[in-house]
């Protein structure tokens, strides 16, 4: 896979953003991500699946491409009935992780290089100054922009499914109930465990 710039990785979040989802609000939210967060240059993570500038970016488009290509399949179609308008899809895989903007801080930790000794290395720190959660910080996020349909908001606020630190009961309770849930969240363990190793 060939490197992308943060811009190329901005060009098409937006695209993706503007063909797809159109309700009330969502200009308003796109305007936030782009001139009030640091959405496009973010981290996804401080050491693990993209921690890197821009990593957050290019994380919500994996999840979407992950997300696109589950629901395409014949079995999840057919068997399962999953079926999800465009607009559903783009909200619940591009914006299930903005609660991850403004809380990553550039930083410095000590690492051994080879030879054994200590060097600071750069990294980032999780600094959330608004410590509500995180599938539910994303949507109470959101909603203070537009309105979320209840699967978009149940597959948002449970996109972490087992790997979580609730209740499992609640979680697949959820998943029963909303089966987009199981779909984000098996995208989301796709796009970080195999795209962004």
């Amino acid at each position: 896979m060939t490197q992308r710039t943060t811009e190329e990785i901005k060009e098409e979040f937006i695209g993706i953003y503007n063909d797809n989802i159109h309700r009330e609000g969502s200009d308003k939210l796109l305007d936030y991500l782009i001139n009030k967060s640091d959405f496009f240059t973010a981290p996804a993570s401080t050491r693990f699946h993209n921690s890197f500038e821009g990593g957050l970016a290019l994380h919500s488009l994996n999840v979407y491409h992950c997300l696109k290509d589950y629901l395409s399949r014949e079995r999840v179609r057919n068997d399962y009935g999953l079926k999800y308008s465009e607009e559903t899809v783009a909200i619940a895989a591009l914006l299930h992780d903005i609660c991850k903007t403004n809380v990553y801080v550039r930083d410095f930790r000590n690492v051994k290089n080879e030879q054994g000794q200590w060097e600071k290395v750069p990294t980032y720190r999780y600094e959330d100054k608004l410590p509500y959660g995180h599938g539910e910080k994303s949507v109470y996020m959101i909603s203070g922009f537009m309105k979320l349909t209840r699967d978009e908001a149940m597959a948002i606020r449970w996109h972490m499914g087992f790997s979580g630190t609730e209740d499992n009961n609640t979680v697949s309770s959820a998943m029963e109930k909303y089966p987009l849930i199981l779909a984000v969240s098996t995208a989301d363990m796709e796009a970080s465990v195999f795209m962004e190793k």
